[in-house]
């Protein structure tokens, strides 16, 4: 069965997106405020990185979850999955990229969308138990 979707707003897709990374041990998550862009293609890229193929393969899938968890739907368009070297994933309104360092380094885009602002997402410490 199919569920038909649940209206949320921009801003609570993007924290369930930040969430999910960060339960994946995804690093320097960062989001760019692209809604005083002019032509903005969406509200808001999150962007993180993991360490290998698997670990971004990983935060893709926990991103997916928890979208689907709290909408019903699924990427409008979903890419990379072959080599997880950049997984794309297309909300509409959220855009969330997932890199490994290299690539990320390479394809900059906080440098290319130098005008959106940024907020850096700082991941609480785990508590280990004594």
């Amino acid at each position: 069965m199919h569920k038909t979707g649940k209206k949320i707003s921009p801003v609570q897709l993007k924290d369930a997106v930040v969430r999910s990374m960060a339960d994946a041990k995804a690093k320097n998550i960062v989001c760019l405020n692209m809604e005083k862009i002019s032509n903005n293609i969406c509200d808001f890229f999150v962007i993180c990185e993991g360490t290998s193929s698997v670990q971004v393969s990983a935060i893709a899938k926990a991103v997916e979850e928890a979208v689907y968890k709290l909408t019903g739907k699924y990427a409008y368009h979903s890419e990379g999955h072959t080599n997880a070297e950049w997984i794309l994933q297309d909300y509409v309104d959220v855009v969330v990229h997932i890199f490994q360092p290299d690539i990320r380094g390479f394809y900059n885009l906080e440098g290319l969308w130098g005008d959106a602002e940024q907020e850096e997402i700082m991941v609480e410490p785990e508590y280990k138990r004594m």
